[in-house]
């Protein structure tokens, strides 16, 4: 079962969301917090898989609260919000999910069959500590196996785990988090890897971000999480 905290200013809405959470079964509610500053509180104390919340708070907004979290301990968040503008910008601060209210009970179940998906602990025991030598894929009608080499980016979407090669796109039933330890493939962002010899330019945006066009025309999103440890590995001033 999912460990969620919910994180609202509004009474009723909160009240609504964790009712909601309930009637699925996969979802206990640890704690219900009406500000970001509470928020945290309960998140460095009770360490939730997941936390839904709110973007428009006073003193603390949602998407500012996103960026006080610790990076490498930070739950998956899902945003729950009556505004579609800032869609975007959550997903930029990767965000897992975006929820709209008033809330669709067939939407969140959605939300939540991916977060089991996400939050599943896989034991790869039974692998070796070796790289991965070749990466087993799928095309149209076709089987691939990609030498980690061909690989210029990789990203998870609904679907799954999807692959750009040199030449073609593919799906692959292999995790982000195995790719990432077993190939070169480097993090720029929660939901993006990418080969380091196959980028050919970093665009930095507004806002601290960025992006990667690579060598065949690719791009991947890179999220300021990220941002300074590519700096680093290239020497970027």
């Amino acid at each position: 079962m999912l460990k969620a905290i919910v994180i609202d200013d509004e009474l009723y809405a909160r009240d609504e969301l964790i009712a909601l959470l309930k009637e699925t079964q996969e979802v206990d509610v640890v704690a219900a917090c009406s500000n970001a500053i509470e928020g945290l509180q309960k998140i460095n104390a009770l360490k939730p898989d997941v936390i839904f919340l709110d973007i428009q708070m006073p003193q603390i907004t949602g998407l500012e609260m996103l960026s006080m979290l610790d990076p490498d301990s930070m739950p998956e968040v899902v945003f729950v919000t009556a505004f579609d503008d800032y869609a975007l910008k959550a997903f930029e601060e990767n965000a897992f999910d975006y929820i709209l209210k008033p809330i669709e009970p067939v939407r969140l179940h959605k939300t939540i069959r991916r977060l089991k998906l996400a939050t599943k602990k896989t034991d790869y025991s039974v692998m070796t500590e070796n790289q991965l030598e070749l990466i087993p894929c799928a095309g149209y009608n076709r089987f691939l196996l990609l030498k980690p080499d061909q690989i210029e980016i990789v990203y998870s979407d609904q679907s799954g785990v999807q692959v750009i090669s040199n030449d073609a796109k593919s799906s692959c039933s292999l995790s982000l988090k195995l790719l990432e330890a077993k190939t070169a493939l480097i993090r720029c962002h929660r939901q993006y890897l990418v080969n380091p010899t196959s980028i050919r330019e970093i665009k930095l945006l507004d806002n601290g971000l960025a992006e990667i066009v690579t060598c065949n025309g690719a791009i991947a999103p890179v999220s300021r999480r990220y941002l300074k440890a590519l700096k680093t590995r290239f020497s970027l001033s």
